[in-house]
């Protein structure tokens, strides 16, 4: 019976130090997984021209600049207005906005998260722009938040 309880209690003493060992890891990527959801919600209210569904997944002081090189290789910056945006998404338009992102690199601190995404942006099925994304979120009451999205934009040298 010793023997028997002592195999038990190895056997529970293990468990747990596989249990707490991976346990960051784990929730880790449970943490990442819903970042990239709240990502992939804004891509998927883009695609449906769900301007409620956009307007959701930012905090209302959140900043949209483009990054590009003009033909006379000068960088230009635009910035616009999270409003704005929302409003053009939800107008109607004769072709889905279709950005699909890959490579997708994700990392936290606290309450912020940065995405780094890849993209390729595509009206209907015709190819328009690529660059990278990057996302600043932030972890609200209410989940994930985006507070800011920088890219970059080019029609060429897409990976």
């Amino acid at each position: 019976m010793k023997i028997s309880v002592q195999k038990e209690y190895f056997k529970l003493v293990i468990f747990l130090i596989f249990l707490t060992g991976s346990s960051p890891i784990v929730l880790a990527q449970s943490q990442e997984s819903v970042i990239r959801a709240s990502v992939e919600k804004l891509f998927n209210g883009m695609r449906s021209g769900d301007s409620s569904a956009v307007r959701s997944i930012f905090i209302p002081q959140s900043t949209l600049t483009s990054i590009s090189v003009s033909a006379t290789d000068s960088v230009m910056t635009h910035v616009s207005k999270m409003d704005d945006f929302v409003t053009a998404v939800g107008k109607p338009h004769t072709e889905r906005w279709d950005e699909r992102i890959y490579d997708v690199k994700i990392s936290t601190d606290g309450p912020m998260a940065i995405v780094w995404a890849p993209y390729k942006f595509y009206r209907g099925e015709t190819f328009s722009h690529c660059g990278v994304n990057v996302f600043t979120l932030i972890r609200t009451k209410q989940g994930w938040k985006i507070n800011a999205i920088t890219d970059t934009r080019r029609k060429t040298d897409c990976l």
